[in-house]
């Protein structure tokens, strides 16, 4: 399910998330994976006795799903912003095609954690107009403030595109 552009739009950003926002999830998952060990550690000492080869094994089972959690997320997520519309697609065996149009974006909201402005990288929030209970996010893009600028573009080329439209009799029902 590519994006097909309309008429007179063109793509201003397009992007998957960064992979250095996928290292905060493997960070993260390294932490759990690393959790998961110390209880697998402290189960076989109860039972039967320490066992390293099963501890070893629930960190690297752990450490796998996480991975591979993190690479479909990536390769799975595309994020669009043209002059006419912000669009999220993800999935890649059933697939989700999530937009909104630019001139429904109202507030445009960047969050970053410690570790994610340490990577450079954050979520880009987007309050849009007449739906409360969509979450409209791009996750883990890399400089979330250049993603926030795209959007900018997006609303200015809008604004000078539709005034071009109001001084020009022929377009939209002049005489």
């Amino acid at each position: 399910m590519a994006l097909e552009l309309h008429q007179e739009e063109h793509v201003i950003f397009a992007g998957h998330p960064s992979w250095r926002g996928t290292l905060s999830f493997y960070v993260r998952g390294a932490v759990i994976a690393l959790i998961g060990a110390a209880i697998a550690a402290a189960v076989t000492a109860i039972g039967s006795g320490f066992s390293v080869g099963v501890v070893i094994a629930v960190f690297v089972v752990v450490m796998a799903l996480v991975i591979l959690a993190g690479f479909l997320f990536r390769f799975s997520t595309t994020y669009t912003i043209t002059n006419q519309r912000l669009t999220i697609e993800r999935g890649i065996l059933a697939k989700h095609m999530q937009q909104t149009r630019v001139e429904r974006v109202q507030n445009v909201n960047t969050d970053q954690t410690l570790l994610d402005r340490l990577l450079r990288v954050g979520q880009v929030d987007f309050d849009t107009a007449g739906s409360d209970d969509s979450d409209f996010t791009f996750r883990g893009v890399a400089n979330p403030d250049q993603v926030v600028r795209a959007v900018d573009r997006a609303h200015r080329d809008r604004e000078s595109r539709g005034a071009r439209e109001n001084d020009d009799p022929t377009i939209g029902g002049g005489l």
